[in-house]
């Protein structure tokens, strides 16, 4: 048994990335001289993951020899040296993983990372919630398994009422060809929960068998409850709690919960283009998010309306299978390389991450650490930028000469697709989309992308304002989501008898953290306003943050003998005001800058304008003074 540990490992440390096995070298050895010369990594690009560490092969063999000896003695039972680095180490070993400075403040972070990844679960049992607490999760996708387990496992009862007859949420809804994510499977994950990606970016496929998966490790099952939609909810000040009315297989019900978290998510409703003539057509039509089964793309013409990340999935998917396909183009996006697009992870490396948790945790902390903070400096607007129209700053515009040379190199010798293809505005003005095979899909014979706007859709095609008519037997719509209308899926009444679509005016969403609503006690919104990755990282570090500080501000409550806590109205005003104020800073409230982040009166409403660290800082810990809270003895603080 020995003796085959040892060979798979030696075996897999020569598939391994090497500055990730140089940290847990130093980690299980304690030697720190492999922080300096001749070690060091060098700086890697972009998205890369620098696997070789810009080392030459001989240093690289070297370390791989010395790691692949200290995991087996670590196996064998030798305990790891550095167990607690402390935070200076943390961050220096961060540094020279990555070849360049991280700053110290990263450290607290780093260690808990750290701390999370080799106890394996998040300290939420020792949380002191009011005794007896029960609580309602809406959904039972990403936000609405993370809710339920941390609650769970916190001592509260929860109910998880889901619309849908399977769990997942959006990566059960969307089913269109080619649908995946776009950020790092091992980023894209619980940080609690070990999982054997088969991809270095997870296909839509294997992220909702992982969400099956989850529930079944989790043990929620029992406190779903499937195809069950929630009608409204609303709060009972006599009862202080919420009462909540379903209808599922059995009818109509009336729950009722001390607490309601909504985990609805945002990509739950399909937006489709206001097009005179759209319900003339005649052929066959559908939104990605609502794909039939068994549609038949062979030997169809095919038109696509909308070029975002949907499109950018789902194009390259079905080209050659349709007879031809035509693009409708209303913008361009800036496209990134995307050098591991449906590559296998190779079985040793899937070894190490699955069994070694140094090295899976110093894998994803490389991963974060590129797809984190390192972007936002590039989205801050710099007055005195001469360049206005092409970038924000010095480093946007870098990265505007990077974008551009790509774009050139995949569509070299087609001058006409260089035009249509270069977006006119600044890089991630709109969300940077990784090149699924889109550029090389675009050049195919049988591809058109057209950039005249649609004046109306005809039976068997579409008229162009050019008046050019356009001819297609099946039209996809890859136009996106109602995003910015949050918890939309139900109604719900507050403290005042007022709904959220009335404090919200409709689509103008506002959130303290985006978690707290005042005059909507004890309801708690994960993904609510201005809670997305705006610049980099993944969605659910995002919603762990949050539930992290619903954690903490319901251990406040019980041990200050509160049950109900209402966010105060000029904390959360104070907090969207300096929201409002970072965003008049960032690139898009840049004018000419229009995405989906920005709601009818152009107030950033979906991204969020922190660093991952900042966020991370201000969701550690709930500071009971932001609410009033009621208690059974205490009335009204």
């Amino acid at each position: 048994m020995r003796e085959a540990f040892a060979a798979t490992v030696r075996a897999a440390v020569r598939d391994a990335n090497v500055p990730t096995l140089l940290m847990v070298l130093v980690q299980l050895t304690g030697d720190r001289r492999w922080l300096e010369a001749p070690y060091r990594p060098t700086r890697g690009r972009g998205l890369d993951e620098n696997d070789t560490g810009g080392l030459p092969e001989p240093v690289r063999d070297e370390i791989r020899a010395a790691a692949a000896d200290a995991i087996i003695a670590w196996h064998h039972g030798k305990p790891v040296a550095l167990p607690d680095p402390g935070e200076d180490l943390l961050t220096r070993m961060l540094s020279v993983a990555m070849g360049e400075a991280i700053p110290a403040e990263y450290g607290p972070m780093v260690a808990d990372d750290l701390a999370i990844a080799m106890r394996g679960e998040d300290p939420v049992r020792d949380t002191a919630v009011p005794d007896g607490f029960t609580a309602i999760v809406v959904g039972a996708g990403i936000s609405g398994l993370l809710a339920a387990h941390r609650l769970g496992a916190a001592g509260v009862e929860c109910t998880v009422v889901e619309k849908d007859d399977h769990v997942g949420g959006t990566w059960w809804h969307n089913r269109y060809p080619g649908c995946g994510v776009d950020v790092p499977s091992h980023l894209y994950s619980y940080s609690s929960v070990v999982a054997d990606w088969p991809r270095y970016y997870a296909s839509r496929d294997q992220l909702h068998d992982y969400l099956e998966e989850v529930a079944d490790r989790w043990q929620l099952r029992d406190r779903i409850r499937l195809s069950t939609v929630v009608l409204s909810a609303a709060w009972d000040e006599a009862a202080r709690a919420w009462t909540v009315e379903i209808d599922g297989p059995e009818g109509r019900e009336t729950l009722q919960a001390n607490i309601l978290i909504s985990g609805v998510g945002a990509f739950g409703t399909p937006k489709l283009p206001d097009l005179p003539g759209l319900a003339d057509f005649a052929g066959e039509s559908c939104h990605t998010a609502q794909w039939p089964e068994g549609l038949d793309l062979a030997g169809k013409r095919v038109g696509v309306i909308g070029n975002g990340a949907s499109a950018m999935q789902a194009v390259p998917a079905i080209a050659g299978t349709a007879a031809s396909l035509t693009l409708f183009q209303r913008s361009a996006h800036w496209v990134a390389p995307f050098e591991k697009f449906q590559q296998d992870i190779p079985a040793p490396v899937r070894f190490l991450l699955r069994e070694v948790p140094l090295y899976r945790f110093w894998y994803r902390e490389r991963l974060a650490w590129v797809l984190n903070d390192t972007l936002y400096e590039s989205l801050q607007r710099d007055p005195d930028w001469p360049h206005p129209e092409r970038s924000i700053n010095a480093i946007n515009d870098g990265h505007r000469r990077f974008f551009t040379r790509y774009l050139e190199s995949e569509l070299a010798g087609r001058p006409d697709l260089i035009e249509k293809a270069t977006p006119d505005y600044p890089p991630f003005g709109k969300r940077i989309l990784l090149d699924n095979g889109w550029y090389r899909t675009l050049r195919r014979d049988d591809v058109e992308l057209v950039t005249d706007p649609i004046e109306r859709i005809l039976p068997t095609g579409a008229r162009l304002k050019s008046g050019r008519e356009v001819e297609f037997d099946v039209l996809i719509f890859a136009t996106g989501f109602d995003v910015v209308r949050f918890l939309a899926s139900f109604e719900v009444t507050g403290r005042d008898g007022r709904t959220l679509r009335e404090v919200w005016d409709d689509d103008d969403a506002q959130a303290y953290l985006g978690t707290a609503i005042p005059g909507f006690p004890n309801l708690f919104c994960l993904y609510g306003p201005n809670t997305q990755a705006g610049h980099g990282g993944s969605l659910i570090f995002y919603l762990e943050c949050q539930m992290r500080y619903v954690l903490s501000l319901l251990d406040r409550m019980g041990r200050a003998g509160a049950t109900v806590a209402d966010c105060r109205p000029e904390v959360s005003e104070k907090y969207n005001a300096e929201v409002a104020a970072a965003h008049e800073r960032m690139i898009w409230t840049h004018p000419g800058i229009t995405t989906y982040y920005r709601n009818s009166r152009g107030r950033v409403v979906v991204s969020n304008p922190w660093r991952v660290l900042d966020w991370w800082r201000m969701t550690k810990e709930a500071d009971l003074a932001d609410y009033r809270i009621d208690g059974p003895a205490e009335g009204e603080r």
